[in-house]
């Protein structure tokens, strides 16, 4: 029997998650990021396998209202660092969420739950971050808040009265 069975194109095409961040049902950062983390890596998906990209796309709105809990939007510090001796910068996140949005707040803790691989920075650049509602991706969208969206095939209604005729 060939090893490859279920391991076809249909199997690894990548679908388009939406995460909307403001709904009052919707956990905290850590917990929201780890389910970014699967759905980026694709291990809700039966053919997983760590050393391939079988991720999908997520995208994430309304960023601004992400519901942190205790003190950590004055506690939590973000470092960085030039390679210039005594550089190292430290922001908290209530700061980095004034100046850089609340999206790289959570692409910052989606970032240390991906494995630290290759394939890291690509499985992060299918998150789309957005600080409102809006965002360019509606069309892509199949699965909405985990429920799977119908999508109609668009059928032209003078096609339909012909084949009628």
């Amino acid at each position: 029997m060939s090893q490859t069975i279920g391991k076809t194109r249909l199997a690894y095409t990548r679908a388009w998650h939406h995460v909307s961040l403001a709904s009052p049902s919707c956990p905290s950062l850590g917990r929201v990021a780890s389910r970014i983390a699967i759905l980026l890596q694709g291990k809700h998906k039966p053919i997983w396998d760590p050393s391939t990209d079988c991720g999908d796309y997520v995208v994430a709105t309304s960023c601004h209202d992400m519901l942190i809990t205790g003190k950590k939007k004055e506690q939590k510090l973000y470092y960085k660092q030039t390679t210039r001796p005594g550089a190292l910068k430290s922001m908290n996140m209530e700061s980095m969420m004034r100046k850089w949005g609340g999206g790289e707040v959570l692409k910052r803790a989606v970032r240390g739950m991906l494995p630290k691989n290759r394939l890291r920075d690509k499985r992060l650049d299918r998150l789309k971050v957005f600080e409102g509602e809006a965002h360019p991706y509606k069309a892509n969208l199949v699965k909405l808040d985990g429920r799977t969206r119908r999508i109609e095939p668009e059928v032209k209604t003078e096609v339909l009265k012909q084949m009628s005729v």
